[in-house]
């Protein structure tokens, strides 16, 4: 695959923290059109790799190369919103500089959750909450999708609802998509490459031969492993 479809490539980066080791030599590509899953136990330093990828922390040592002109949407794990601040679902995405109701209302639409529009965002629920902070990322319309925990407060059924729709939104924007995720037993499914990290990649490839590689085993136990195969992973023809 030629270079221009690499929209991100960290390679070998290292990140230490008042001489706490939290990255050590790690490489991660990501392609147009490809979902990335980053996976691994927490402290394993899946957050401060996000950051080196956004460009809020520069690495010790190894390269980070952004394709010229790369615009990225960001999903924060979760958002604190003070109770007392009258402020909308439409009004809140404003505040990332969009002023036209009509972009607003089709990334609503698009994620589901156009009769959102004017509740306040104080009285919606997890799922509901995840829906705009989806939303709020694909009005950058994003070469690069990053969405770090984005089931993060959301029941069962809406979790593959929220998957089915991340692989939707790939298809029909042709985006690259970084998932940093904890929940294994779903996430596979909807991935075509996955990174087991714990401070250096301990393992990489597809969901398949990650979950029986020993590493991952020793990470996450062989009950983790039997429970994933009921989850097949399939790959969307193009």
């Amino acid at each position: 695959m030629s270079l221009e479809n690499i929209l991100v490539q960290v390679h070998s980066v290292s990140m230490k923290f008042q001489q706490l080791i939290v990255l050590k030599a790690v490489s991660l590509k990501v392609r147009r059109g490809e979902i990335i899953t980053l996976i691994g136990p927490n402290g394993a330093g899946k957050s401060t790799l996000v950051r080196v990828v956004l460009g809020l922390l520069k690495p010790e040592s190894g390269s980070v190369y952004r394709q010229s002109g790369i615009k990225i949407g960001y999903m924060p794990q979760r958002l604190t919103i003070e109770p007392t601040l009258p402020l909308t679902v439409s009004r809140f995405l404003t505040l990332g500089g969009v002023k036209k109701r009509t972009a607003i209302k089709q990334v609503l639409e698009e994620v589901g959750a156009l009769a959102l529009l004017k509740r306040p965002l104080q009285n919606i629920s997890g799922g509901e909450m995840q829906r705009v902070l989806l939303a709020r990322a694909l009005l950058r319309e994003p070469d690069l999708l990053i969405l770090d925990e984005p089931i993060q407060g959301v029941d069962v059924a809406g979790q593959y609802e929220l998957y089915e729709l991340i692989s939707q939104l790939r298809k029909k924007r042709g985006c690259g998509i970084l998932m940093v995720s904890h929940d294994l037993h779903i996430v596979m499914a909807a991935t075509d490459y996955v990174l087991c990290l714990n401070q250096k990649v301990c393992c990489s490839g597809h969901p398949e031969i990650v979950t029986q590689h020993p590493a991952y085993l020793e990470l996450f136990g062989s009950r983790a492993a039997r429970d994933l195969a009921i989850y097949p992973h399939r790959h969307v023809q193009s």
